[in-house]
């Protein structure tokens, strides 16, 4: 299997938390590539390691039309 790394670049902000773990939204970078818009859970152990979960990374562009597509619902 390849080596995977990954490098928070800019923390965002933390949507919520429960039961140890966060929804955030981070800039990564993944494998030294140029970083991307990373919304995921996270949960982070006593020595402060983070543990990745389930989530979707978008590019600048996907960002940009997902802004625009929450600013038109009616919350």
């Amino acid at each position: 299997m390849a080596d995977f790394n990954y490098d928070i670049t800019e923390e965002v902000a933390v949507l919520s938390e429960k039961n140890g773990w966060s929804k955030e939204v981070n800039w990564i970078s993944y494998n030294g590539a140029p970083p991307k818009i990373d919304i995921r859970t996270w949960s982070t152990d006593e020595d402060g390691n983070k543990r990745m979960g389930k989530g979707i990374t978008l590019t600048k562009e996907e960002a940009m039309e997902l802004r625009d597509a929450l600013g038109e619902i009616d919350f």
